[in-house]
């Protein structure tokens, strides 16, 4: 389907029919159909992607539309016209490469050359009496593999068939020729063919160059280097090209036209054209050995093979065509699809001689038509309007599915031929489409219109190599002529030769009204089963973007034009936004555009092609091939996105994988185009990513923030000895980008600038920067430029020396208006002050011209001033327009004045036109001057318009007006006083043409209101036609009437002139009633109308076709019939039921003599006494012949509707006659079992009147007999016969004493009973074989052809149950292993899983011997060096980073990495990950399962593959149980202190249990209680590592887990626990004791307390603080807080007891004795007393603070010098540590002294010194 131009050819196929004979069936399986409901045929897309994935297995598929759709078919079918091409049917295939003898000649003689050393002359060959073609026999054997294997295979007489099959011969091929033709190939070809497969091998280039190498020198010792075929120096370097000359070159490329790169382009051999190596199709990479020849000189014009164009054929004279061809090839007789087919490939192979047919295929809808409604063709009258508007607008028209909507060819708006506008194909018999795939790999929809079906092909687009591997396998003469075959669509290949190789192909039957689909790449063929009509077009859904892109590098390797550029169809659907659907695949091939754009782009600037352009911009950029882009002279495919162009070719673009084929410059003159920057594509890439996706979104959210390669910002190349990066030289010319920007415009600096920014704007979205500088510099430049052009032309316009126009100031003010400006202009100021200037004299004219009114020399001098002023203001275009105005209505005015007399010239004014007056008038009110010639222009004026008036008003509605004769009055009034105007009016010629069209109305309605004679009629119509009238309402039905009266006239002339039919009589008397006129010919046709009416009715009974209606009435009599005939004969009127009746007559005597024959001819056959075998099928075809004519006559006799007497006895003799036929039919053909009972329950139906005759008697007793043996051969669905060896036997016997043989059923039963004994033969052969060689698939063998082939028998049951327990212990196995079904394929495969992943399990094991390094991952456990790998720090494992969970693969790798398993049993985890590397995925079975599984499978019979992998496994699974229960051994009983040395073991078990494919309950129990203990201890161990000190919660916790798991007591653990939790239980209940001692114990005791607490291993925070808290010391008696009375010191905050300072009562201010000395004066404290003052007399204990925050507080209150006078409550701070105190603090606790104690008090007070005084 579809190219964008027209092919003389129609599709690709190949084949090779000579290799595998057609045995007369293909058995080729079907694809599916589909039947779509109304819901999911209402969108085509959606149903095709329905079904896309169950249908595109098999590469097509038919689609059947609901019963409901029915388009019509709206070509002309009588107008209809098409071309057409023949197609030569037998050489689709049978035909021999086409080759060229000069070219075969020249080779072959060369050859000859290098055997003798000499040049030889060719001997003349001869063969059956012609000369024999060597070319075309050497192609014919290679066809078949070669002399050897032609030989091998004893093929010669293919050969000969093959070779005169292409020159038309027949015959049969002797074994003389067969030997004649080998010894001619042996002598005259074989040592060639040798030679020509050893230069293919590349084997012989040494053997060319030494036989040759003389001859090169000497042929062209004269000649340029040209005569090689790669033009080198002696060295091997390129030859130069001297500048001077080059343009002119040796040698040009055909294909590109160049002739550049002379060194890579070769020489024909023969034709000495030249062809570059990557210019051919496909390009060669390297020097073919020996001679070259191209394809010109290889395929000869003569003998190529292609569809001629034929002439153009109507509809009708194609039926013609097409119906001579059936009956030449099929005959009368009818076919059926499978004998069709079987005909078309023997005449593809060439053995039923030369065939050709005309085809016409590949019709363009858009000029021949379509067969599908469409909105612009006109709608047949036939066709409802709403059906036709319906199938205009349904989405299977195939006008309308290229674009629908979610179809990527949406956006292509070029009417490409095939793809967007369907083909039409019209077919007959055995017109053929070869083998090929769509263009671009598009989907193709084909639907047929009518006529026969056709036939297609079809394999499937992923087996599409295989495909073309085994087509070049077997046609390897057509692919060495014609690399490119693939390409030409000329070749036909069976299809029993691809499944043979393997390949599978899959038929249809397109019916009418059906749809058939073929996918993307799936080649497809067929052929026309008759004539028929179809059309097709190609659609491309989004799914078909990958495969378009395949098409697309497939065309630029094969360097073939493109359909249309893949690229722009790809940036155009994503700019225009695409559906969810679509954007995973618009992603996926725009991701690959952009990362094979961006690599050559990156790759050309290494390379040093640093200038670039964006490319013009589309008019049209949302629309696909509205404009032709350039095409790469050595690919032909479309530059869209990039190419590459250089000075010295301009006209000429390459691609830019093809850019150092272009020319020979350095690379610096090159340039890229390009039409989308890096960073643009990679938006589209962005655009079309799936929003619904949140990880999508987070990708493109930061992609967005981030360059779109790193790969460009670390571009490096190699300039001046030093690799420089892309980047800094960006970088680079950004600085000094900016500095040019800062410095005083200048235009050569930004022209520098701006050149060297090209090799940037190309790239991504790093180089938005440079790209934006870009932009800003073009504008400043531009504004620059604008400003010194303008300051330019100014001061030369003021100069006088310009030769330009002036600068408008409009254009000025844009100018200044930028602010800021983008750049330094010098002349900025200058414009500025220009354009002041310009606006005020702007501002003087618009004031001249606002004057009420002014003089003409005050306008003339400022005209005069705006001429000569430099800048151009549109002010002056207003002034110069008014000055023009004023003086021409002046020189007006003077005309009609003569510029003397104020009276106006009569004679002038007759001579203007109303329009020119009114014109006048306007213009000289304008000017506010008063002259008298006014006043009576104006009155001339005045009365004009009123006239005009009057006349249109008369006109108004004229032809509409019934009283035509006051329109003749006011006409002729108008008509005299037009005459008196002063004025010319043009309505004044047009009241004579008026009048007269009125009095031809008046007479028309005149004849309207009474009849009138026909030629008064037609002399009121022949003057309208000439007033043009003749359209109005008064004279269209006056036309009517004349046109019908006249025709029936004439019409009844004609009737009554000549013996007319009733019909014509009828019609003429019906239609007279209509006319409205007299008609004289009407009374004579009644009569006649009447008398013939009479006849009819009395004819009518014998005249009746035989219906329903008629069935029971009486039959007719042939007396009365004689006596109608005879009445007919004197009627006047010419009637067709006159002849019909005699023949009626005539048919009745014929059929009463034919039925008489009948059954005489009936009575002798079936009264044969014997019939013997070779009187069998005489008899039969005696009996086919009568029924065949009985059933004729009877059917005749019926049709009648006679009483004949013989018609009961002819369908009596009939039936007996056909069941007969069809008993017949049995003895060669062996019937099933339904026909035969269906004959045997016809027997008894069978009339009694010949069951006396012998040969109905003979044939009952046959059929009896079949009936017996069909039961004994029938296979039941139940897969097994029930009859046994003996029945058959039995029948053979019993067949003797029958009279009538049948050889078909008799061969049946013999052959079954042999295909039975062979059976059993091998049954016994296979019981005694050996144990392992009885193999299941054996014995499944052996049940199949059992089913088939055997009698019920007891080696049948032994093999059923076999099979049966097999199966049956498969099906559990399955289950037990995890599996859905009972696939034994599968079953091995799980097993084989289970057994390598032991093997990696026992691999880890080994690690207890060995300690080497070893490489773990998900899918392999290997020794490797080439992977990038991690390894644990722990255990020394390593992983490789890719089989590693994703979250850690996409991180950074950190340089101490700790492997899962090392960190489950280093923290002491119990939870294992689900993310283990190593964890097996599937499901595990049991231990016990498998070892049930092997001891089942060895009690059976027969060997199975699973039983030898479940031993193993059995093997395996024991060694790693012994492995791990060595393992949780050790760990279990170990009791010491160090766990490192069961953490690496039990690590290695965790790695293996995870490795392995089965489950262990018992060992892996026992692990788990193993893996728990050490956690345990683990986490005991932590637990004391820890900075912060546990709890004895914590000790209790752990205590009772280990009593859980069933710790040991001697665990080294678990007695460090119980003495812990027993040292810590003792020191708390004494500190709680200590605590509430009330002072008992020392203070020193208690500090020794306090820190025994303070150095256990566990923490005691309760406790530790009420042994704080009482060691808090109070009052000169130094005792603890005892619930005394005790108050504070106002002044120092330390707490006394009543008693010890003798207080009885508590002042309201107290200062304590030791600050007493240090208070001066007295001060009232009164207010300063707070009640927490006050301790122990409501049970409260004093706040002193703790010594930590009293230092804090005091030398806070020193540093502000501010003393408070507030009383401070201080309080413990429980934030400064978990234990209360430091040792520092308990050591200023311990000495801390009253604060300012007296000498009384205290006698020691140096420890005061650490507390600073207030």
């Amino acid at each position: 389907m579809g190219k964008g131009r027209p092919r003389a050819v129609e599709k690709l196929g190949l084949g090779q029919a000579t290799t595998v004979p057609f045995n007369g069936s293909l058995n080729v399986p079907q694809a599916p159909v589909y039947y779509p409901t109304e819901e999911e045929f209402r969108d085509p897309l959606e149903f095709i992607y329905k079904i896309r994935e169950e249908a595109e297995v098999y590469g097509i598929c038919r689609i059947v539309p609901p019963k409901s759709w029915n388009p019509p078919f709206v070509l002309k079918l009588d107008s209809f016209e098409f071309p057409t091409k023949t197609q030569a049917i037998h050489q689709l295939q049978a035909r021999v490469a086409s080759c060229d003898g000069k070219t075969f000649g020249l080779e072959y003689g060369r050859f000859l050359e290098g055997q003798y050393g000499r040049k030889v002359k060719r001997k003349k060959v001869v063969f059956e009496g012609e000369d024999l073609d060597l070319c075309r026999f050497f192609n014919a054997v290679k066809r078949f593999g070669g002399y050897d294997k032609v030989v091998e295979g004893k093929k010669w007489g293919e050969v000969a068939r093959f070779m005169r099959s292409t020159r038309g011969g027949k015959g049969k091929i002797s074994e003389c020729a067969k030997h004649v033709l080998s010894q001619l190939y042996l002598e005259h070809l074989y040592d060639y063919e040798s030679y020509y497969n050893k230069l293919n091998d590349g084997k012989g280039r040494n053997h060319m160059k030494s036989s040759q190498v003389v001859e090169r020198k000497t042929d062209q010792a004269s000649d340029s280097p040209c005569g090689r075929k790669r033009r080198k120096s002696n060295s091997g370097a390129s030859v130069e090209v001297n500048h001077a000359l080059e343009e002119r070159y040796d040698q040009v490329c055909e294909q590109c036209k160049s002739g550049l790169h002379a060194e890579v382009m070769l020489l024909c051999d023969r034709c000495n054209k030249g062809w570059h190596m990557y210019c051919l199709s496909p390009p060669l990479e390297a020097i073919p050995p020996g001679n070259w020849y191209c394809f010109e000189c290889l395929n000869s014009d003569k003998d190529s093979f292609g569809f001629v164009p034929g002439r153009r054929f109507s509809l009708e004279s194609f039926r013609k065509v097409a119906d001579r061809t059936k009956k030449k090839w099929l005959g009368a007789s009818s076919f059926s699809h499978v004998q069709i087919e079987k005909k078309f490939w023997e005449i593809v192979e060439g053995s039923l001689g030369e065939v050709e047919v005309k085809y016409g295929s590949d019709i363009d809808t858009s000029i021949y038509g379509s067969g599908f409604p469409r909105v612009n063709d006109q709608r047949p009258e036939s066709i409802d309007p709403a059906v036709w508007d319906e199938y205009c607008a349904s989405p299977w028209n195939l006008n309308n599915l290229p674009k629908l909507k979610g179809s990527m060819l949406r956006a292509v708006h070029h009417n490409i031929a095939g793809v967007m506008v369907p083909w039409l194909y019209m077919g007959m018999l055995f017109s053929a489409f070869c083998w090929h795939f769509e263009d671009h790999c598009f989907y193709s929809m084909n639907y047929h219109h009518w006529g026969n079906p056709k036939l297609w092909y079809s394999v499937p687009g992923s087996k599409a190599s295989a495909f073309e591997k085994v087509m070049r396998s077997c046609l390897p003469d057509l692919f060495d002529a014609q690399p490119d075959l693939l390409f030409q669509l000329v070749t036909m290949l069976n299809p029993s030769v691809l499944l043979q190789n393997k390949i599978p192909v899959y038929s249809v039957i397109q019916e009418p009204g059906n749809f058939v689909i073929t996918f993307p790449r799936s080649y497809h063929s067929g052929f026309n089963l008759g004539l028929n009509c179809a059309e097709a077009v190609n659609f491309a859904p989004a799914d078909w973007l990958p495969h378009g892109g395949f098409g697309a590098e497939l065309y630029q390797l094969f360097r073939k034009a493109a359909v249309l550029s893949h690229e722009e169809l790809l940036c155009v659907v994503a700019k225009n936004s695409c559906n969810s659907k679509a954007s995973p695949y618009l992603n996926k091939e725009l991701l690959r555009i952009y990362s094979k754009e961006k690599t050559w782009r990156e790759r050309l600037w290494k390379k040093g092609i640093v200038r670039s352009s964006v490319m013009p911009q589309r008019k049209y950029p949302e629309h696909v091939g509205t404009e032709e882009d350039p095409t790469c002279i050595i690919c032909q495919q479309y530059l869209y996105l990039s190419a590459i162009v250089c000075r010295c070719r301009r006209s000429k673009k390459v691609c830019l994988e093809h850019w150092e084929h272009l020319c020979e410059c350095i690379p610096r003159k090159r340039r890229l185009l390009f039409r989308h920057s890096l960073a643009e594509l990679n938006q589209l890439v962005l655009m079309t990513e799936n929003s619904d996706d949140c990880c999508a979104s987070e990708s493109r959210s930061r992609r967005r923030h981030q360059p779109c390669s790193s790969d460009s910002v670390s571009l490096t190349k190699k300039v001046n000895g030093k690799q420089v990066a892309f980047a800094q030289v960006a970088e680079e010319w950004l600085l000094s980008s900016c500095k040019i920007t800062q410095l005083p415009f200048s235009g050569d600096a930004y022209d520098k600038a701006l050149r060297k920014a090209e090799q940037f704007i190309w790239a991504g979205e790093e180089m938005d920067p440079v790209r934006d500088m870009v932009k800003n510099m073009v504008d400043a430049k531009n504004w620059g430029e604008s400003v010194e052009k303008c300051v330019l032309r100014i001061e030369s316009w003021s100069l006088g020396v310009a030769n330009e126009d002036k600068v408008h100031l409009d254009h000025i003010a844009t100018l200044l208006r930028r602010d800021p400006v983008p750049c330094d202009v010098p002349g900025h100021l200058k414009l500025k002050e220009h354009a002041e200037a310009a606006m005020a004299m702007a501002k003087e004219i618009r004031d001249v011209l606002s004057k009420a009114s002014t003089s003409m020399s005050e306008m003339d001098d400022l005209d005069a001033r705006a001429s000569n002023f430099p800048i151009h203001v549109k002010e002056s275009e207003e002034l110069q327009g008014k000055i023009s105005s004023l003086k021409l209505w002046i020189d007006t005015v003077r005309k009609c004045s003569n510029g003397i007399s104020p009276a106006i010239d009569i004679g002038i004014l007759y001579r203007l036109r109303i329009e020119e007056l009114k014109e006048l008038i306007l213009d000289f009110e304008s000017l506010m001057i008063n002259i008298s010639e006014l006043e009576l222009l104006r009155q001339c004026y005045s009365d004009a318009l009123s006239w005009i008036s009057r006349f249109n008003g008369t006109l108004d509605n004229v032809q509409d007006r019934e009283d035509q004769e006051n329109i003749i009055d006011e006409l002729k009034c108008l008509q005299k006083d037009g005459a008196l105007l002063k004025v010319q009016v043009d309505e004044l010629s047009l009241v004579e043409v008026e009048l007269r069209k009125a009095y031809c109305r008046d007479k028309a309605l005149k004849a309207q209101a009474t009849k009138m004679p026909l030629d008064f009629i037609e002399q009121v119509l022949s003057v309208a036609v000439k007033l043009q009238i003749e359209k109005e309402k008064h004279f269209d039905s006056l036309s009517e009437v004349s046109y019908a009266s006249l025709n029936w006239e004439k019409h009844a002339q004609q009737i009554l002139a000549a013996e007319a039919s009733m019909a014509d009589f009828e019609d003429a008397i019906r239609s007279a009633a209509d006319i409205f006129a007299i008609l004289p010919s009407f009374s004579a046709l009644v009569d006649a109308v009447t008398t013939a009416k009479m006849w009819l009715e009395k004819s009518l009974p014998y005249l009746r076709k035989d219906d329903h209606s008629t069935s029971s009435s009486k039959l007719l009599c042939l007396d009365s019939l004689n006596e109608q005939v005879s009445v007919s004969k004197l009627l006047k009127v010419h009637l067709d039921e006159k002849m019909m009746i005699q023949t009626i007559l005539t048919n009745l005597e014929e059929w009463k003599h034919d039925a008489g024959s009948c059954l005489e001819d009936a009575d002798k056959i079936l009264n044969l006494d014997s019939i013997e075998d070779q009187m069998s099928s005489d008899v039969t075809f005696r009996i086919k012949e009568l029924v065949t004519e009985m059933e004729r006559v009877i059917a005749a006799g019926l049709s009648l509707r006679f009483d004949f007497p013989e018609l009961p006895k002819l369908q009596n003799s009939c039936s007996v006659l056909h069941w007969c036929s069809r008993v017949f039919s049995f003895q060669y053909i062996a019937a099933s079992i339904e026909e035969i009972n269906g004959v045997s329950t016809e027997s008894k139906g069978l009339p009694m009147a010949y069951g006396a005759s012998s040969l109905l008697t003979s044939l009952i007793s046959g059929v009896t007999w079949l009936n017996k043996a069909s039961e004994v051969l029938f296979l039941p669905r139940s897969g097994r016969r029930l009859s046994q060896l003996g029945d058959a036997e039995g029948l053979l016997l019993e067949l003797q004493n029958i009279k009538v043989q049948f050889p078909a059923m008799v061969g049946k039963l013999k052959d079954s009973i042999a295909k039975h004994k062979a059976w059993q033969d091998k049954v016994q052969s296979f019981l005694c074989l050996n144990e392992e060689e009885q193999s299941h698939s054996s014995l499944l063998e052996l049940k199949e052809l059992g089913i088939t082939n055997a009698f019920n028998c007891p080696e049948m049951d032994m093999v059923m149950s076999e099979i049966e327990s097999v199966e049956n212990w498969r099906t559990r196995s399955c289950q037990d292993v995890g599996l859905s079904d009972s696939d034994a394929s599968s079953l091995s495969t799980s097993l084989v899983k289970i057994k390598q992943s032991l093997h990696r399990s026992m691999y880890i094991y080994e690690k207890l011997k060995c300690c080497k390094i070893r490489y773990f991952c998900k899918g392999f456990c290997m020794d490797s060096d080439d992977q990038e790998f991690i390894t644990c720090s722990s255990c020394k494992d390593c992983y490789h980073l890719k089989c590693l969970v994703p979250t850690f693969a996409n991180t950074k790798v950190s340089k101490e990495y700790l492997c899962p398993y090392c960190l489950l049993v280093e923290s002491g985890s119990i939870c294992r990950s689900g993310d283990s590397p190593l964890k097996y995925s599937g499901k595990r079975p049991e231990l016990k399962k498998l070892i049930e599984m092997s001891s089942a499978v060895k009690k059976f019979r027969v060997w199975l593959e699973e039983r030898e992998i479940l031993q193993e496994i059995v093997d395996q699974a024991l060694a790693c149980r012994e492995c791990l229960d060595g393992i949780v051994d050790s760990a279990l009983s170990y009791l010491g202190e160090d766990v490192s040395s069961i953490s690496s073991r039990l690590t290695i078990a965790l790695k293996a249990l995870d490795v392995v494919g089965l489950h262990d309950p018992l060992a892996g129990h026992k692990f788990d209680l193993a893996l728990a203990r050490h956690s345990w201890r683990v986490r005991v161990i932590k637990l004391f590592e820890s900075s912060t000190k546990p709890m004895i919660q914590q000790i209790q916790r752990h205590l009772k887990e280990a009593s859980t798991i069933k710790v040991p007591s001697e665990d080294h653990y678990m007695n460090m626990l119980l003495e812990i939790k027993q040292t810590g239980m003792q020191w708390a209940e004494t500190a709680k004791k200590v605590a509430a001692d009330n002072g008992e114990l020392e203070l020193e005791q208690v500090f020794e307390l306090i820190e025994v607490g303070e150095k256990l291993p566990i923490r005691f925070t309760k406790e530790l603080k009420l042994l704080q808290d009482r060691s808090m010391l109070y009052c000169i008696c130094r005792k603890p807080y005892d619930q005394r009375a005790m108050i504070a010191c106002d002044k120092c905050d330390e707490w006394y007891h009543f008693d010890c300072i003798n207080l009885v009562t508590a002042p309201k201010v107290y200062i304590c004795p030791a600050c007493e000395p240090f208070i001066q004066g007295k001060a009232d404290l009164t207010e300063l007393v707070k009640p927490e003052r006050l301790a122990g007399k409501d049970g409260g204990e004093p706040q002193t603070p703790s010594p930590r925050n009293m230092v804090s507080s005091r030398w806070k209150s020193k540093k502000a010098k501010a003393p408070s006078k507030q009383k401070n409550i201080l309080t413990v701070d429980k934030s400064s540590g978990e234990d209360g105190f430091s040792g520092i603090d308990r050591l200023f606790w311990r000495s801390r002294k009253p604060f300012r104690r007296t000498a009384k008090k205290r006698a020691d007070l140096g420890t005061l010194a650490l507390f600073p005084l207030l």
